[in-house]
C-alpha cells in the first residue's frame, strides 16, 4: 500500500506549480493602466458641445392639486417630470405644452442644483408648446444658440439633452431620419413639420433641446413612437424655426393666435364630406360675416332638400397642396397677419382662385 502511494505521489508531484508568498502578493496587485492616448476629435467636438449646452437644460417637475373624496381637502400630489431649456436672459424657459398640461404648479431645477418656482406664461397645444418664467435671482446660464430648421438634411448629425426616466442631464445622439412629419398632438389638433430623429428619446426627454453637430437649437423634443412606452428609435421634434416665430408671440401676447381668414373648418366633418364628394381637400363649412373670406367671394356648404351642397374647397395655398385642416392650419402658420396669400379653390367642378389678406385669429 506504502508502495502505490509512493508512486501516486511521485506521478502528480511533477505537475503541481507551488507559488511563493511573493509571488502570491505580487499576483494580488492592481494591473498597470494602459495609455489611452488622444480623444479622438469628433469625441471632443459632442464633450465641447455637451459641456456648452448643459447648463442651458432645466429640468421640469410638476404638481397637480386633487380633493380627498371623504375630507374634501385640496392637497398638492406630484403629477410628473420633463425637460426645457432657457429661451433668454429674461428668465423664460420653453418646454412642451404637454409637460405642465393638468398641472397646478411646476418647479424648474437648473443644472446647478438650484429649485425655482415657475409661473406660466403662455401656451400653443397647436404646436405642443409652453412658455414658464422663473424669477432666479441670479445670472442665468446663457440661453442655447439658435439654429435654423428649414436648411436641415436627412443624415445630419443631432445630439438631444434631457431628463429620462428623470435620469438628469443625459445625451443621446443620432441623425435626422426624415422631415416634414405630421404627428396627432393628442388635443384634436395635428402637429405639422416635425423633425424625425433616431437619437434615443424616452419619457422625460420631452421638452429638451435637440442641437445640431455646432451646438445650435434645431427643435424641441415632443414626443416618441413606440408600442412599448421606451424609445423605438423614432422621435419627434418640433422645429426651430417654428419656435422662433411662436415663442416670441407667447411672450408677447401670452397665447399664440394663428393669422385667419374668416372661415369655419372642422377634420372631422372634412374627411366624411372630401369622400362624399369624392375629392380632395379643405372644404369651407361657412364664411363668416365681413370676414376677408367674405370679402374675397368665398363661399360655404349649403343645406336643400337633396342633401349638402358644397361651396369652395381650397385644394392649395400660393400653390402648395392641402388635403387636410391640419395641412391648411400649417400652411396659415407660415405667414403672419397682413400677409397676401392666393388660394387655389374647387367651386361647382371648377378650378378658381381668391387673393385673401390674413387677419389676426381669435
Amino acid at each position: 500500500m506504502q508502495t502505490v502511494l509512493r508512486w501516486l505521489l511521485l506521478a502528480v508531484l511533477p505537475s503541481l506549480t507551488f507559488v511563493s508568498a511573493a509571488a502570491a502578493e505580487r499576483a494580488g496587485t492592481p494591473r498597470p493602466l494602459a495609455p489611452r492616448g488622444e480623444l479622438s476629435m469628433e469625441e471632443r467636438a459632442v464633450i465641447g458641445l455637451f459641456e456648452r449646452a448643459r447648463d442651458t437644460v432645466v429640468f421640469i417637475t410638476t404638481r397637480e392639486q386633487v380633493r380627498d373624496f371623504w375630507t374634501r381637502n385640496v392637497f398638492s400630489v406630484p403629477r410628473g417630470t420633463g425637460s426645457g431649456f432657457i429661451w433668454d436672459e429674461g428668465g423664460h424657459v420653453v418646454t412642451n405644452f404637454h409637460v405642465i398640461q393638468g398641472a397646478s404648479e411646476a418647479t424648474v431645477k437648473l443644472a446647478d442644483g438650484s429649485d425655482h418656482k415657475a409661473s406660466l406664461v403662455g401656451v400653443s397645444p397647436a404646436h405642443d408648446l409652453a412658455v414658464l418664467k422663473i424669477g432666479a435671482g441670479r445670472r442665468l446660464p446663457p440661453a442655447v444658440p439658435l439654429g435654423s430648421s428649414h436648411d436641415l438634411r436627412v443624415g445630419q448629425s443631432v445630439y438631444a439633452i434631457g431628463n429620462p426616466f428623470g435620469l438628469d442631464w443625459t445625451l443621446t445622439k443620432g441623425i435626422i431620419s426624415a422631415l416634414d412629419r405630421s404627428l396627432d398632438g393628442g388635443t384634436g389638433l395635428t402637429i405639422e413639420h416635425l423633425i424625425q430623429t433616431d437619437a434615443a428619446i424616452n419619457p422625460g426627454n420631452s421638452g429638451g433641446p435637440l442641437l445640431d453637430s455646432a451646438g445650435r437649437l434645431i427643435g424641441i423634443n415632443t414626443a416618441i413612437y413606440s408600442p412599448s412606452g421606451a424609445s423605438a428609435g423614432i422621435g419627434f421634434a418640433v422645429p426651430v424655426d417654428t419656435l422662433n416665430r411662436v415663442v416670441p408671440h407667447i411672450i408677447r401676447h401670452g397665447k399664440y393666435s394663428r393669422p385667419a381668414m374668416g372661415i369655419e373648418l372642422d377634420e372631422g366633418a372634412n374627411q366624411r364630406l372630401t369622400a362624399a364628394f369624392e375629392t380632395k381637400g379643405v372644404v369651407i363649412l361657412r364664411v363668416k360675416p365681413g370676414s376677408p373670406a367674405a370679402g374675397a367671394g368665398l363661399q360655404g356648404v349649403t343645406m336643400t332638400r337633396k342633401g349638402i351642397v358644397p361651396g369652395d374647397i381650397i385644394t392649395a395655398v400660393d400653390g402648395k397642396p392641402v388635403d387636410s385642416v391640419g395641412k391648411f392650419a400649417a400652411r396659415l402658420d407660415e405667414y403672419k397677419p397682413g400677409d397676401r396669400i392666393r388660394l387655389t379653390l374647387l367651386r361647382q367642378g371648377r378650378s378658381a382662385e381668391a387673393t385673401i389678406t390674413l387677419q389676426p385669429g381669435e
